[in-house]
């Protein structure tokens, strides 16, 4: 009997780095070379690695006269280069930054601030239909730990107002990093802490597996919020390559912008890949120096690897992980038989040992069964923050980090995607929990009982859907419960399809609602 374990590949070491250290190193190396480009119409601001360097050393100078070692400093903005800037200026300065969403409403925002006890937080004054500055303002008398509310249209005065360094000694390999707002099976978010040395060698590893080295281009879509944005920027980083940030996606002009800057890799959500395809200037663009394709975030589907293969002739990579796991568990090898990625989530990354265990007895299954993927290794987070009981039930036997991902392992330790334990929808790449919307809809006047769940769709990957029992002697309007939710969650939350039901059993089983609306 073969079970379903694969050991650590030890061969790529570890290194003792952190996110100061690693632009230091690039900027040692290759000062005059192109580290970030802003891809935005109206805004053409390049960077050198030296640049680059200087202004996050004036910021975390500004930072450290206000913040002590280890405080927090939440950023509650889009992907602007001084998103990029400002991760490396508060590792500089030793601080955790703590990224999360610009579209949040109140008190998803207060819950954050609140949970991680920041003592800071950037903010941007709107965003879409969104109010982030008035948002923060408002919450500051419930939030004790908040004194300092920093502007991004102030980032020029900001950059002035300290010592050109921070002019204290940097943090370790093993101090946290950053504290990354996730789900889980309850829905409410928690923090994982991530390590310097975990966020940055996972990065470069991935971007390694990826066949990014010095001198290459890449179009970042992945925004600075989310866990894949931080680690796409330093695996650029490390590899001595420019990152041109999309501030945010809109196919046709990051198709441009491939065009223009030459860009030789970019990452897409399958969501991202359909719309580009679909857009009517796929088919003029000259993307022929693009090389290579990153994807993952949701399962990709066959056709759409293949298409993208022969269309382009780039080659992509698909990538598979977690917040807990600083993004990174496996990823597929780019010379990969299109079949192989069309139905794999790659093997594990170098240094990251895996299992696949029962989920209720905790043995291991034998190959090509259905268990649920464990992780052990460097990228694995140091818990949740101020959450014991929720890392207990995480971390389990020495420090094996339970996905609650269904998988199947072949005997190459190549991972095959079976289902999740979590009823998780991804939608668009973004991780959405059901109980977490039914809570709020179960609020509404006229709704008795609600279920929420996730069905496939060819752009988003699945979309969401809710199904409604209306109360006695009510009637439901979709259109009006759907603005009720808009008020109360983060418009990538609010379900795509509402289907109004008479009744519902009294154990929901969603696997049979899946079925009938499928």
């Amino acid at each position: 009997m073969t079970l379903s374990h694969v050991d650590a590949d030890t061969s790529q070491p570890l290194r003792d780095s952190t996110i100061g250290s690693i632009l230091t190193d690039a900027a040692g190396a290759s000062p005059g070379r192109g580290a970030l480009v802003v891809g935005a119409v109206d805004d053409h601001r390049r960077w050198s690695y030296e640049a680059l360097l200087g202004e996050a050393q004036a910021v975390g100078g500004a930072l450290a006269a206000r913040f002590d070692v280890g405080e927090r400093l939440a950023v509650f903005g889009p992907s602007l280069p001084e998103a990029v800037i400002l991760s490396y200026g508060a590792a500089l300065a030793g601080l955790v930054l703590v990224p999360f969403n610009p579209v949040l409403r109140p008190p998803e925002a207060r819950h954050i601030l609140a949970s991680s006890g920041a003592a800071g937080v950037f903010v941007i004054d709107a965003y879409r239909d969104n109010r982030p500055r008035e948002i923060v303002e408002s919450l500051r008398p419930d939030l004790p730990s908040l004194r300092e509310v920093l502007r991004f249209e102030d980032w020029d005065a900001l950059t002035r107002s300290g010592p050109a360094s921070p002019g204290r000694p940097g943090p370790g390999p093993d101090d946290i990093a950053q504290i990354i707002f996730t789900s889980g099976t309850t829905g409410a978010p928690k923090g994982a802490r991530l390590t310097h040395r975990g966020m940055t060698n996972a990065a470069r590893f991935g971007a390694e597996r990826f066949g990014l080295g010095a001198g290459d281009v890449y179009v970042n879509n992945m925004p600075m919020f989310h866990v894949g944005g931080q680690e796409v920027a330093f695996g650029i980083c490390q590899s001595e390559a420019t990152n041109v940030s999309v501030p945010a996606f809109e196919p046709g002009f990051v198709m441009s912008l491939c065009e223009e800057e030459r860009a030789t890799h970019t990452v897409a959500v399958p969501t991202m890949l359909v719309a580009m395809i679909d857009h009517p200037d796929f088919a003029r663009r000259d993307l022929s120096s693009l090389h290579s394709i990153s994807s993952g975030g949701a399962v990709v589907p066959p056709e759409l690897i293949r298409h993208i293969e022969s269309t382009l002739g780039s080659q992509i990579t698909v990538v598979f992980g977690q917040t807990e796991c600083c993004g990174y568990i496996s990823q597929s090898e780019l010379d990969d038989e299109a079949e192989v990625k069309a139905v794999s989530l790659g093997h594990p990354l170098p240094q990251i040992e895996a299992r696949v265990a029962d989920p209720v007895s905790g043995a291991l299954v034998e190959l090509g069964q259905v268990g649920e993927l464990q992780v052990r290794g460097f990228n694995v987070m140091q818990g949740y923050h101020d959450l014991p009981e929720a890392t207990a039930n995480t971390l389990v036997d020495g420090g094996w980090l339970r996905t609650g991902d269904l998988v199947t392992m072949d005997g190459r330790g190549y991972l095959r995607i079976a289902g999740r334990l979590k009823e998780m929808i991804i939608s668009g790449a973004m991780n959405i929990f059901p109980l977490e919307i039914e809570a709020v809809l179960s609020t509404h006047p006229d709704v008795a009982q609600v279920a929420v769940l996730g069905l496939p769709d060819r752009r988003w990957g699945e979309q969401v859907v809710a199904v409604l029992r209306a109360r006695p002697e009510t009637e439901i309007d979709t259109g009006e419960v759907e603005s009720w939710t808009r008020e109360r969650l983060a418009p990538y939350k609010i379900p795509k399809r509402w289907v109004v039901v008479e009744e519902m059993p009294m154990t929901v089983q969603k696997f049979l609602l899946r079925e009938a609306l499928a």
